[in-house]
């Protein structure tokens, strides 16, 4: 496994509190980010799913899509996905991903944000499938969109916002997900398409 912090990697730490998050402004992979974004776009069979918000159904504010190990299916608000069996391309981020961070992934959930009305509300990945501390790896490629950061219990703490470039690698671990929560707002002014890939580890 390469060193994370090395000087090639760049990878940096983010300041948080009851948090584990760093940031590596451009992945590794031997296409361009460009390429990945176009190859990921027309190649995943992506789903418009509805979720359960306050007992009712809504669609959600963007696409999404399951990949992963036979059998490693996921619930969230509501919401069941079965895995597809994994792309050439999926497969070969996972390699590169799991060469550089230390943990096995066996899914992947893709968003495709279609433009600046898309948006992901606050949420924790704290789901038990994902046991107690998870670690989880969320890549970006197309437009740059913002992430924000809230903790749960400690208001006074102000919102921390990351920008996630084309390219970019974000890491959570540790405590990250019981203390804090994470959502994408819509942008008011237009922007182009953005996908985003969560690889994580399902539990049996």
């Amino acid at each position: 496994m390469r060193d994370l912090f090395s000087s090639d990697l760049k990878m940096s730490s983010i300041p948080m509190e009851d948090a584990d998050v760093s940031f590596l402004v451009q992945f590794p992979m031997p296409l361009s980010n460009d390429s990945i974004f176009e190859k990921l776009n027309s190649e995943t069979k992506w789903l418009h799913e509805e979720i359960v918000v306050w007992g009712k159904r809504h669609l959600q504010p963007r696409l999404t899509a399951w990949y992963g190990d036979p059998g490693r299916s996921y619930t969230y608000s509501g919401t069941v996905m079965f895995p597809m069996p994994w792309t050439n391309l999926l497969l070969s981020i996972k390699r590169e991903l799991e060469s550089i961070v230390d943990a096995r992934f066996n899914s992947v959930l893709l968003n495709l944000y279609r433009d600046n009305n898309d948006s992901m509300g606050f949420h924790s990945d704290n789901e038990p499938s994902l046991g107690k501390e998870p670690t989880i790896a969320s890549l970006s490629y197309g437009a740059t969109r913002t992430l924000l950061f809230k903790h749960k219990k400690k208001v006074d703490l102000p919102v921390k916002a990351i920008s996630l470039t084309s390219g970019s690698m974000m890491l959570m671990q540790g405590p990250t997900q019981s203390f804090w929560k994470h959502g994408i707002n819509k942008e008011s002014k237009r922007c182009d398409s953005r996908i985003n890939l969560t690889f994580r580890n399902i539990l049996k």
